[in-house]
């Protein structure tokens, strides 16, 4: 939801879903990224948008060559080998054979069905056809075999590469943050989450986040727009760069508490800057150490100099609030529908399209375990670009959290585009 325009934060942008680990962007701040975008990312904590990723232990085999597609979203080619080709605007897609994708045949496929599903609520034009034929599948596709049959009828799978043929690239995460708020004011809850400014169109740039906190005329333009207050002002800066999170209201008297979610509304149209890079330029973190873990250890024992680091950030994002009818689906990413934790991405759209199937080869975060799996693409974020670049959305709470501050993972990709 990496803020985007309602999608999950888009990098500096959302997912209080699944894991705290600031998205560089959608998240971005919401860029429009998680989104509403959501995309965008935790993308290695703040990190990694400026981060090369480490190189991959293997490549795949070199593929054989075979028909390329015939769509409107990219031109048809033959390189130097007779291989079909699409070249995008970020990236070149090459045909290959479905045994060359590393795991293929051991993915949970049944899972990834909804998630496609959600896509082709809202289908990009090269998609109409295939997604009606998937809906008429309908249900029956829920077992791993009828799916993996179908995908196989039905698509083509081709090998991600920048324009320069390399087909190693990054995979980072994000999350959508779980936070305690308050409907008023209190003793324990005094950071305050806005609405945008009336006067937000008036202004462009609008005021920066030091303006805002320290301006008398830049205040009053947030007077009468709080939406929430939250104990934190770390807890504030995680909603605004992941673009999207999940408050919890404590109830009275014993009742089950209350939770909605907010979603990216607008931001002031400054630049984003990573806290992240910040403390790293300052010389008070290592790169490889950059994670919301560390980055919130740090505050606790630096008190006296948390405005200097929350500044060197001059985005400011305001947010809406939005009811939550099914706690298990998580918020709108860039194409516009609900994101599924697990399986959707945040992609670099002029790489891949919104409502593309990808196979993911990367590695767990802080572990050697493959994650090989078929997620849709479905956000994007400003941290978010490159032909092999890739945000996991895990989703929301403790776990999320914590897998997608720790992600920064080399990676290869491959699409699934329709036969024809």
């Amino acid at each position: 939801m990496k803020t985007s325009s309602t999608p999950a934060p888009t990098a500096s942008s959302r997912m209080t879903h699944m894991l705290r680990a600031f998205r560089c962007a959608r998240r971005l701040a919401a860029a429009p990224i998680l989104g509403t975008t959501l995309a965008g990312a935790v993308a290695a904590v703040l990190v990694a948008c400026s981060s090369t990723p480490p190189p991959a232990a293997s490549l795949p085999p070199t593929p054989a060559s075979g028909a390329a597609p015939r769509s409107g979203d990219g031109s048809i080619a033959r390189d130097d080998l007779g291989t079909a080709t699409i070249e995008r605007p970020r990236a070149r897609w090459v045909a290959v054979r479905w045994s060359d994708l590393p795991g293929w045949d051991g993915d949970r496929l049944g899972e990834f069905w909804a998630a496609l599903m959600r896509s082709c609520e809202r289908p990009a034009p090269a998609w109409l056809d295939a997604c009606a034929r998937a809906r008429q599948l309908g249900a029956s596709a829920g077992s791993d075999v009828a799916t993996r049959e179908w995908l196989q009828r039905q698509l083509r799978p081709y090998r991600v590469e920048s324009l320069d043929r390399d087909p190693v690239g990054l995979a980072t995460g994000y999350f959508e943050p779980l936070v305690e708020a308050s409907r008023a004011s209190r003793p324990g809850f005094r950071v305050a989450l806005y609405g945008p400014p009336a006067d937000l169109a008036s202004r462009s740039p609008y005021w920066t986040r030091q303006q805002l906190e320290t301006l008398p005329a830049a205040q009053k333009s947030l007077q009468g727009r709080e939406i929430a207050w939250v104990r934190d002002r770390l807890d504030a800066l995680l909603l605004q760069v992941q673009g999207s999170g999940r408050l919890v209201f404590a109830s009275e008297r014993g009742a089950a508490p209350t939770i909605v979610r907010v979603a990216y509304a607008a931001h002031n149209d400054q630049p984003y800057r990573s806290v992240g890079r910040w403390l790293i330029d300052q010389g008070e973190l290592r790169a490889s150490d950059a994670s919301w873990p560390a980055i919130r250890a740090w505050a606790r024992q630096n008190p006296g100099r948390v405005d200097e680091m929350l500044r060197s950030n001059p985005r400011f994002v305001f947010f809406r609030e939005e009811p939550l009818p099914d706690p298990g689906v998580g918020p709108k990413g860039a194409q516009g529908v609900p994101l599924s934790p697990g399986r959707s991405i945040a992609v670099d759209p002029q790489s891949v399209p919104y409502g593309t199937p990808v196979w993911l080869d990367t590695t767990e975060p802080l572990a050697t375990r493959p994650l090989r799996r078929l997620v849709v693409a479905q956000d994007t974020g400003s941290a978010i670009v490159g032909a092999v670049r890739a945000d996991y959305f895990w989703g929301w709470g403790d776990d999320a959290e914590a897998a997608a501050g720790r992600m920064k993972q080399p990676l290869r990709m491959w699409v699934l585009w329709p036969a024809s």
